[in-house]
């Protein structure tokens, strides 16, 4: 009687709250971190750092205790983004277009903006760059931030704005944040959804002295089981850009209530993956990349005030694919798939409706390496059994003892593998598209790009280098792309030049058009970025590249490749570049 009174009371609320004048129907806040670990906040027990705001949010809704993403960046935002496993979708890497999600897939931003949400994202997207993998071609109508998948520069940075370069103004999670309020304040009066996946903790690991000096000669007292493997200078450094994550929560939650909407907003927060580092995380085993616990157990905390009970600890398993079908469920807005969804809605388990919650098996996969996790056991990519209720450090193997629960998790591997992964093909032939004509702006950067010759990146992870060492006219950079739709285009190079290497000529063809650009101003800046490094970083340094116009180059339709070369070359080597922007010639 008590859960039937419960349903009833669920759905009555949920019809009052809808039809109540001005809270109908309800906004999304939707905060994604970037690395951030399921430790790295005091609400789960680290006394090293504090989270108050980020605290709250969970005492005011509903924290999933036991919630899964996947072990990396790219495949947590495809899986949040369609509500389908990451690989039906096409995503395979985080960068050189493995991270870009077919364009056959529905995304979330896709169903709100049907159903009359004002939709945007600022931040990191690293869904693909080129429209109409860009976010404004993916249901978000704003989009300022970055299509990367890391960024080397925190501090005013080169950002874009719909497709259009522009400068970053301040700390970028700051910046993003500002963008964020000044949406909400335009759309008050509209439903809105707003993502916003910020950059931070990911590395490089660039903090403000105002952040870092906290935690600069602090002892920590929570460290990882690991120790040998812990850079403490980093985790610190993750602490101090938490605790500046936390403050941002903080600004998003103040606006909501000076607006007026804290009531009709669902605040949702979580991060992309296990944390970015050995840290200390609950002697979970497993960090960013493993498909063990520590590597895809995130927090997770959902709030909608007068809806969502306060305080609730749901304990039952979920994952980043449950994201589209709850939001549709809770908001009530129409939606078709296309194609099945592999996630579930989460609405029975927020509004006490879990009479007849099933356990279920969720998948956690990257790089060939399959994990398997029940609600109280994981089996690993290496088919060990573990119980995960007393085990969470995955230390013994009890898949002699638990023969029952090791077949079943077994053949749903066997199954999810030969069904699931067949789906993406074993040649990624998808092209960078250019020339849509419903866009006017195309980056075609050194990511994604490939040298040929004595041209080398400037670091091993592509998603922010540039290209250097340009020292003959037998180098070259080309693209492999689509024109979609022929016409001419006004061509940007974003480059730096010595003052010794100034008078050289570059040559940009396509087919039979080319165009030539002789360098004729020197550029040569330092490198960025070590300054607020607060530890030696993995990924490339930066730069302030400069633009100059190439002039207009026609560009026919269909596939081909874009060159870049060197016509002439006047001193040791032509130029270091970035970027590569085509604007439409309207006619």
């Amino acid at each position: 009687m008590k859960k039937i009174y419960l349903l009833l009371f669920s759905i009555f609320a949920f019809t009052a709250c809808q039809n109540k004048k001005g809270l109908s129907p309800p906004n999304i806040v939707f905060i994604l971190t970037d690395d951030q670990g399921w430790g790295d906040l005091s609400l789960n027990g680290n006394t090293d750092l504090r989270t108050p705001n980020i605290d709250k949010l969970a005492a005011d809704g509903a924290f999933f205790d036991r919630f899964y993403v996947s072990p990396v960046c790219s495949p947590t935002r495809a899986e949040i983004l369609t509500g389908r496993y990451a690989v039906r979708s096409g995503v395979y890497s985080t960068s050189e277009g493995g991270e870009r999600i077919d364009l056959d897939e529905t995304t979330i931003a896709d169903v709100f903006k049907e159903n009359g949400y004002k939709t945007a994202a600022f931040g990191k997207w690293h869904s693909g760059m080129q429209y109409p993998y860009h976010p404004n071609g993916r249901g978000f109508e704003e989009f300022y931030g970055f299509c990367s998948g890391h960024w080397g520069d925190y501090f005013s940075p080169m950002l874009e704005r719909n497709g259009e370069i522009t400068q970053g103004d301040g700390f970028l999670p700051d910046d993003l944040t500002s963008e964020a309020l000044r949406f909400m304040e335009r759309q008050k009066e509209e439903p809105f959804f707003l993502y916003l996946p910020l950059n931070t903790p990911h590395s490089p690991m660039q903090v403000p002295d105002e952040w870092w000096a906290k935690y600069a000669n602090v002892d920590l007292k929570m460290v990882n089981a690991n120790a040998a493997k812990e850079k403490i200078n980093k985790t610190k450094a993750a602490y101090a850009l938490a605790e500046n994550i936390d403050w941002n929560v903080g600004r998003i939650t103040e606006k909501l209530e000076e607006l007026n909407l804290t009531e009709n907003t669902i605040v949702i927060y979580l991060s992309d993956n296990g944390p970015n580092g050995w840290r200390w995380n609950d002697d979970m085993k497993g960090i960013k990349g493993s498909t063990d616990e520590g590597g895809v157990r995130s927090p997770f905390i959902i709030s909608w005030k007068g809806m969502i009970s306060a305080g609730q600890k749901i304990p039952q398993i979920a994952s980043a694919l449950d994201f589209l079908p709850t939001l549709v469920d809770l908001t009530a807005i129409s939606f078709r798939p296309q194609k099945n969804l592999d996630g579930l809605s989460l609405k029975p388990l927020l509004l006490n409706e879990n009479a007849d919650w099933k356990d279920r098996l969720l998948v956690n996969h990257w790089r060939s390496k399959t994990s398997i996790r029940s609600q109280d056991f994981r089996l690993d990519h290496e088919n060990r059994l573990f119980d995960m209720r007393t085990d969470p450090g995955q230390k013994e193997d009890i898949a002699a003892n638990e023969n029952e629960i090791f077949e079943k998790l077994m053949a749903f591997k066997t199954k999810w593998e030969s069904e699931v992964l067949t789906e993406l093909p074993a040649l990624d032939e998808r092209t960078f598209p250019v020339g849509n004509l419903e866009f006017q702006h195309y980056q075609l950067p050194a990511r994604d790009a490939k040298p040929h010759g004595n041209i080398k990146r400037s670091n091993r992870f592509p998603n922010d280098t540039f290209f250097t060492n340009w020292v003959s006219v037998n180098d070259s950079i080309t693209w492999d792309i689509e024109v979609l739709e022929e016409g001419d285009f006004e061509v940007e190079l974003y480059y730096t030049c010595r003052k010794e290497d100034v008078g050289s000529t570059v040559l940009l063809s396509y087919g039979e058009s080319s165009i030539e650009k002789t360098i004729i101003e020197a550029h040569d800046p330092a490198l960025e970025g070590h300054e607020m490094d607060r530890l030696e970083r993995q990924e490339s340094y930066t730069k302030d590249f400069k633009p100059i116009s190439m002039g207009n180059i026609f560009l026919n339709k269909g596939q081909g490749r874009l060159a870049l070369k060197a016509k002439e070359l006047k001193g040791e080597q032509l130029i270091d570049f970035r970027l590569l922007m085509l604007h439409r010639i309207k006619k």
